[in-house]
């Protein structure tokens, strides 16, 4: 199976949305103390990265 950019960007949104879910939730649910804020922090920046990698699907 030959992958193009296209085919690259999707996958490497779907593993960034799961990495920056499951930041969030160890953020949410293991360390909710001061701690849990820069793990929801960090996984909030996966998920917009994600978002730009979904953006530039079709244009490059």
């Amino acid at each position: 199976m030959a992958m193009n950019k296209n085919t690259v960007l999707a996958w490497a949104t779907w593993i960034m949305v799961f990495v920056g879910l499951g930041l969030i939730a160890l953020g949410a649910f293991r360390y909710y103390e001061v701690a849990g804020y820069g793990f929801a922090a960090v996984g909030i920046g996966f998920l917009s990265v994600a978002w730009v990698f979904n953006a530039l699907k079709g244009r490059v």
